[in-house]
């Protein structure tokens, strides 16, 4: 007799995962789950962690987590049926859409930020602006020494993301515009590249913005920011000048996709409305990055709509 209960729970158990699953692929989410899962982007990770402990104070019941491991990882997962959420900071490719439309899978993505991404140095560089040509350059291995810049007479040192992050999709498309150099150092996150940075006099790294100040706002030690100009004749401009955001050349939007439609007062669905709302808005620029546009509003207003 115990053998056959022993066998009507494992029955049971393999039952509900399957049914699981089958709600994350066609998107008919139950209202009651509210465990969510959410992989991607190590630039989001710290936002999206601020926002999801934000949203657990208001409802007590709902267990978020959040982990990085980069865009790519993040898309991946959400393909396979591993994540009810993927941050990104870049856009899927088309051939991540057609594996998940492969897989049943209707993606959804959303613009939750705007993010800066920005250069920094070692704080004793004298080097304080580059253009987007110097930088490239730098990158791609044409420009080796400091002294080249104004700086001193030192070999440059690279230190860039892994293949698998968005952050390093973007900086290569946006900037470089070619191929990174072969010496470039692969970090496995944003804090790695500061870390690195703030303890070599001769390194260069590029981070989201959310990372170059603390949790008081204050811009953290050991690093300097440089000013970005998108060509000589152009104005050199910080990504932490408020004021000129607008016109700070390395700026992309920060992406949370979704399989499928999110029920309406699901966990998810309002999670979603949540970070979407003027307290999760207020997160966002807390966190270190900017608010989305009035386009990227109205893209996910369009969104929400179908829902």
């Amino acid at each position: 007799m115990k053998y056959i209960y022993l066998i009507i729970v494992l029955l049971l158990v393999v039952l509900t995962a399957g049914c699981i699953n089958k709600n994350r692929i066609t998107g008919e989410v139950a209202k009651d789950i509210k465990y969510i899962e959410i992989k991607g982007s190590d630039t989001l990770l710290q936002l999206v962690s601020n926002m999801a402990e934000a949203y657990s104070s208001i409802d007590s019941s709902a267990k978020i987590s959040v982990t990085g491991g980069g865009s790519g990882g993040g898309i991946a997962a959400l393909i396979n049926d591993q994540a009810d959420i993927a941050d990104a900071s870049r856009e899927i490719k088309s051939t991540e859409i057609k594996q998940a439309n492969d897989n049943g899978i209707d993606v959804l993505g959303f613009i939750i930020a705007r993010d800066m991404v920005s250069v920094t140095v070692n704080e004793n560089n004298p080097v304080s602006e580059l253009t987007m040509e110097q930088i490239g350059k730098i990158y791609k291995g044409e420009i080796t020494n400091w002294k080249e810049l104004g700086g001193k007479d030192q070999e440059i040192t690279l230190y860039g993301r892994q293949s698998s992050s968005g952050t390093y999709s973007f900086f290569m498309e946006h900037v470089l515009k070619g191929d990174y150099s072969t010496k470039m150092r692969n970090m496995d996150g944003n804090q790695a590249i500061i870390d690195a940075v703030r303890q070599d006099e001769s390194g260069i790294g590029y981070v989201g913005i959310g990372y170059l100040v603390d949790e008081n706002g204050n811009q953290v030690s050991g690093i300097n920011v440089l000013k970005v100009a998108k060509d000589k004749d152009s104005e050199y401009i910080s990504p932490l000048d408020k004021e000129k955001l607008p016109d700070y050349t390395i700026s992309r939007p920060l992406y949370q996709y979704f399989a499928n439609k999110p029920v309406k007062d699901s966990a998810l669905y309002n999670f979603l409305t949540f970070e979407l709302s003027m307290q999760g808005k207020e997160i966002v620029t807390k966190s270190g990055f900017d608010d989305i546009t009035s386009t990227d509003n109205a893209h996910n207003e369009e969104l929400l709509g179908k829902i």
